[in-house]
C-alpha cells in the first residue's frame, strides 16, 4: 500500500484550494529542490528530487508549498495507526508505504475484496488517497501499485507475475536507479521481458551481484520477508570517558561528532528518525535522559541542532560528566532527499559527496571540524550554540 503524492495529498487536504493546481513541494528559493509534485505538475515533465529553478521553467503556473514535516509525520502516524489495528502483519517501509502479509487470510475473508476494504477505510478516516498492489511477494506487489496508481488498486494473480511485468519499462523494476537504466538502454533492454529472456550469467557479468537481483525481479522473483514493524527500534552511541570532565565545549564536540555518525548510518540504510534522545551520566552516577519527537528526518543540521537543544535543557547541575550518548529512534525508511525543504541544491550535493566518501575511504575519512575538536568556538549548553 502506497500513499499517493503524500506530501502533496497532505498539502491539499489542509488546503483544499490547491486540488487539481499544479503544486511542488519543497523549497520556496530557485537554489531548493523538488521534493514532491502534483500529477498535474508531473504532466509538464517536472519530477521530485528536480532543481527547484527548472521545474518553475517548465511549469510557470505551479504552485510551491514549503514543507512540513510536522504535517505529515502526523498523517504517516494516523495511517499507521489504522493499518496497525486491522492487519496481522504490516512493514512500513517508508513514511508513506507499507508491506501487508495477507498469508492465510484468503480462507477466510478473500483478500482483494479486504484490501479493498482496509483501502477505504484509510481514505475515509484520513482524508488520503492510497493505492496497493496484491501479489505473491513484494516486488511485483510494488510494480502493480505503481502501475495502480492515482488512487486504485490491482491484482496479480498467481502464475501471472512474468506475463504482468513484460512489457514494463526496465525502470520500473525496483533497484533500477538512473544509471542503471541508461546502461539496460545501451545494451538495448528497454522491457523487461528482454531482461526476462537474457542468461542471469550475463547480468552478473555486467553488474555483479546488483544484476543478479535485478533478473530475479525481472522474473517476479522476490522471497524476501515483510518484516514486522517495530516503532521501537533504534540507533545510538555514547562514549565513557576516562577522566569525568565539566569542559562544555569538548562535550559539544563530541555530541556533534556522534551525531554525525548515527545520520550517516540512517542515510546508509534509507532510514529516517522521528525521535531524538541524549543521555548523561555524571560522576556520582545519576544518569538522565531526555527526549524529543521531531518531524522525520536524516539530515546532520537539522538533527544536530536538535541534540544541542536538548543538552542545553538537561545538563544543569554543573557537575562532572562520566558519560554521554545520543539516540535515534522511531525510524521508518525513506530517502534523504524528500527531507531537505529548506536546502539548496548545493548542499544536497554536498551530503551526497560527503557520504560516498566514507562509504569509499571509511566512516571517519570527512566530518565536521568541530566534530573532531578541531574547531574550538565556545559551546553554551544554556543556548545550544
Amino acid at each position: 500500500m502506497d500513499l499517493d503524492s503524500f506530501f502533496v495529498s497532505v498539502s491539499c487536504l489542509e488546503h483544499p484550494r490547491l486540488k487539481g493546481k499544479p503544486v511542488l513541494i519543497g523549497g520556496t528559493s530557485d537554489r531548493g529542490v523538488v521534493a514532491s509534485c502534483s500529477y498535474e505538475a508531473r504532466a509538464y515533465g517536472v519530477h521530485s528530487a528536480m532543481p527547484m529553478k527548472l521545474a518553475r521553467r517548465l511549469c510557470p503556473d505551479a504552485i510551491i508549498v514549503r514543507g512540513d514535516y510536522d504535517r505529515y509525520s502526523y498523517y504517516s502516524d494516523m495511517v499507521t495507526e489504522i493499518i496497525g489495528e486491522h492487519v496481522p502483519l504490516y512493514e512500513k517501509s517508508s513514511i508513506d508505504e507499507f508491506y501487508i502479509d495477507l498469508t492465510g487470510m484468503d480462507r477466510f475473508f478473500g483478500c482483494y475484496t479486504w484490501a479493498t476494504e482496509l483501502r477505504h477505510r484509510i481514505t475515509k478516516e484520513t482524508g488520503l488517497p492510497i493505492s496497493f498492489g496484491l501479489s505473491k511477494n513484494k516486488t511485483v506487489s510494488k510494480v502493480a501499485t505503481g502501475e495502480a496508481k492515482p488512487n486504485g488498486q490491482m491484482k496479480i494473480d498467481m502464475g501471472e507475475e512474468k506475463n504482468f511485468l513484460a512489457p514494463l519499462s526496465v525502470n520500473k523494476i525496483p533497484m533500477v536507479g538512473e544509471k542503471t537504466y541508461h546502461l539496460l538502454r545501451n545494451m538495448g533492454v528497454e522491457k523487461i521481458y528482454t531482461l526476462q529472456q537474457m542468461p542471469v550469467e550475463l547480468m552478473e557479468n555486467v553488474l555483479g551481484e546488483n544484476g543478479i537481483a535485478i533478473w530475479k525481479k525481472a522474473n517476479g522473483i522476490d522471497n524476501s520477508p515483510v518484516e514486522p514493524y517495530n516503532e521501537r527500534k533504534s540507533i545510538s552511541t555514547e562514549e565513557t570517558f576516562d577522566q569525568d570532565t565539566i569542559d562544555v565545549t569538548r562535550l559539544g564536540e563530541l555530541l556533534v561528532g556522534m551525531t554525525e555518525k548515527l545520520a550517516f548510518q540512517l542515510r546508509s540504510e534509507d532510514k529516517l528518525t522521528a525521535c531524538v534522545t541524549v543521555k548523561i551520566r555524571y560522576s556520582n552516577f545519576d544518569t538522565h535522559t531526555m527526549q524529543a519527537r521531531i518531524p522525520h528526518t536524516s539530515s546532520d543540521h537539522t538533527l544536530m541542532s536538535r541534540v544541542k537543544e536538548i543538552f542545553a535543557k538537561l545538563y544543569n547541575r554543573r557537575l562532572l560528566v562520566r558519560l554521554i550518548g545520543v539516540r535515534f529512534s522511531h525510524l521508518v525508511g525513506g530517502g534523504y532527499q524528500i527531507n531537505l525543504f529548506e536546502d539548496s541544491e548545493e548542499m544536497i550535493r554536498l551530503y551526497q559527496a560527503m557520504d560516498k566518501m566514507r562509504r569509499r575511504f571509511g566512516e571517519g575519512s570527512i566530518q565536521r571540524a568541530v566534530g573532531n575538536g578541531m574547531h574550538r568556538r565556545t559551546f553554551n549548553p544554556f543556548t545550544g550554540k
